[in-house]
Order: structure tokens, then C-alpha cells, then sequence
């Protein structure tokens, strides 16, 4: 998770930095970081995206799915792709649990979902009309 105290405060070097020490610790393997975007501005996305770039990460995702805020919408994931461009990854996650959502989310702009209904989306992917048997 992006350290939300840093970006919120004002302090994106920290913000940066910390990301970057994550990445690098990675060492070559692929990092997400989770903006928890319920809880930010518009702004503070766009800097939050910019951010994740500049450290080398390799997705953004919009939450942990656990904060109240709540979770994906159309609108962050349009953001997102926006800020990031077409050849980073977004993630959607946060409240996703139809194929409705799932498929309104990936026309948005994400190219990788969290969801924990997984069972559900399938299952309605064989039905004509799109809602689980």
C-alpha cells in the first residue's frame, strides 16, 4: 500500500522513496501498489500514479478492498489508465462481484481484477443472460 500518511501529507519524495525501496527489494519481480483510492483525492491519484512510475513499479490497484471507503469504480479505473498509460498495469479490486462489474471495469481501462467472487463472475459467463444459473 502507498504510504498514504506521505502522499496525503504532501511529502511525495517520501511517498516515492518508499515505493522505490519496495521495487528494489523485488528485485526484478513485478510490484503492485494499492492506492486505496476511496480515500484520495483526484489529485492525489494523478501524483499517486505518477509516483508509482517514477519508482519502477509495475501496477497500480485501486484498493485493498478491506478499507470503508470502498473499493474499484469505473471512474478510478478511467483515471488510472489515464495517468499510467496503455502499457502499465491497472487493477481493479474493491467491491467487483458481478460480471457486470467485472466487465465495466476491464472497458474502463484494467487489465487485472481482485475479486472474491470468482465463482460467481464464471459461472455467469455461461448464461445468456449474463447472472449466475
Amino acid at each position: 500500500v502507498i504510504h498514504i500518511g506521505a502522499l496525503k501529507g504532501g511529502d511525495a519524495a517520501l511517498a516515492e522513496a518508499d515505493i522505490a525501496a519496495v521495487v528494489q527489494a523485488a528485485s526484478g519481480l513485478p510490484v503492485k501498489v494499492i492506492l486505496e483510492t476511496g480515500i484520495l483525492s483526484e489529485a492525489e491519484k494523478r501524483i499517486a500514479c505518477r509516483l508509482v512510475c517514477n519508482a519502477g513499479a509495475a501496477f497500480v490497484k485501486t484498493s485493498t478492498g478491506f478499507h470503508a471507503s470502498g473499493g474499484a469504480t469505473v471512474t478510478d479505473i478511467r483515471l488510472l489508465r489515464a495517468q499510467v498509460g496503455p502499457n502499465f498495469g491497472v487493477k481493479a479490486s474493491g467491491g467487483i462481484r458481478t460480471l457486470a462489474d467485472t466487465l465495466a471495469m476491464i472497458d474502463a481501462g484494467a487489465n487485472r481484477i481482485g475479486t472474491s467472487a470468482s465463482a460467481t463472475i464464471l459461472a455467469a459467463l455461461g448464461t445468456p443472460s449474463g447472472k449466475p444459473p
